[in-house]
């Protein structure tokens, strides 16, 4: 570290943001996968600076803005996290676009203000509800997203049968029927859904192979969403939990995820297009979302989602390191 690292911390549901500010040195010039790739390569040691202790928590998320490269893009942004750096974050997305009008990055409108944030998997468009002149709502329609397998089978123990779908909403996701692992939502720990999304997660990456049409750096398994069952659509919200990189909890019921789930639900017939369905998280908070198109990507039948929900700030910091620091990289306990 060349200078203090500075931040700004957000939440959408209670999922943490901390977008930097400054103390990044500047990137090559590149497509945002390939900045993704030197970021990783070449600055990991600032990720885990920001997001391990003693400055961050194992289940702490990052943002890192970066010079655009897709034509119309306002912003364009780095998602990081415990183990990396996703492809596409919603309660990021939701956040940012608050913060854009906040910041000024993007002029303020009367009752709308449009923000286009790119993002490693492609242009995302975010959509700020103005309230008395100041940011309030972010709504964010959502890259073509997709089933891309159904009805699989794995035998995990000590559960044995479990069936799930697999379904891409800009990250890819294992979605699974909690009850097939004898969970309850609101009855038992988070840290029994954590072991068995972390087993399902870690066998289907080992079972079963992914592709997507645009760039093979998306086609990996980010993690697995457990849900209380009720993907047929109904006015009552459906409640899942999203268990993501390195058993990372998202405590939002997260917008990548969302979207995969209503890719999968639509994919089934469960969902029409237009339809809003709410979706709880497993601290209660909530985002709403439906099937805003529908499309294609490559072979895939596919649909865009609109996702809506309220980011909040919570922060804001600058942190240093100490040249004889033994534990200046940081460090994760759980």
């Amino acid at each position: 570290m060349n200078s203090p690292l500075t931040v700004i911390d957000m939440h959408t549901g209670g999922e943490p943001l901390r977008i930097v500010t400054s103390g990044y040195p500047d990137l090559p010039k590149g497509t945002i996968l390939e900045k993704r790739a030197y970021v990783r390569d070449h600055l990991d040691h600032l990720r885990t600076i920001l997001m391990f202790e003693p400055r961050g928590h194992a289940d702490m998320y990052g943002a890192l803005l970066v010079e655009p490269d897709l034509p119309g893009a306002d912003l364009a942004v780095l998602f990081m996290h415990n183990e990396g750096y996703s492809t596409m974050c919603g309660h990021a997305i939701i956040a940012l676009g608050r913060y854009a009008v906040d910041q000024g990055l993007v002029p303020a409108g009367m009752d709308v203000t449009h923000v286009n944030i790119e993002c490693p998997c492609g242009m995302v468009r975010a959509e700020v509800t103005m309230r008395d002149g100041k940011a309030a709502d972010v709504s964010f329609e959502s890259v073509p997203s997709f089933l891309f397998a159904r009805d699989k089978v794995l035998t995990l123990e000590p559960w044995g049968d479990i069936s799930f779908d697999i379904a891409y909403g800009g990250a890819f996701y294992a979605l699974a029927d909690a009850s097939q692992f004898g969970l309850e939502f609101s009855r038992d720990p988070v840290a029994d859904f954590v072991e068995a999304a972390d087993q399902l997660t870690r066998a289907a990456q080992a079972a079963i192979q992914l592709g997507h049409p645009d760039a093979d750096d998306l086609a990996f398994l980010y993690g697995t969403i457990l849900t209380d069952g009720k993907d047929v659509y109904s006015d009552e919200p459906t409640r899942n939990v999203c268990v993501f990189a390195e058993r990372q909890v998202d405590r939002s019921p997260t917008g990548s995820g969302v979207t995969a789930r209503l890719a999968a639900m639509h994919a089934r017939g469960q969902i029409l297009l237009g339809q809003l369905r709410g979706f709880e998280s497993i601290v209660g908070s909530r985002l709403s979302g439906a099937v805003a198109s529908k499309t294609t990507c490559g072979p895939h039948k596919a649909i865009t989602a609109r996702v809506s929900g309220r980011a909040f700030y919570s922060g804001k910091a600058e942190f240093i390191v100490e040249d004889d620091d033994p534990l200046a990289r940081g460090f994760l306990v759980r």
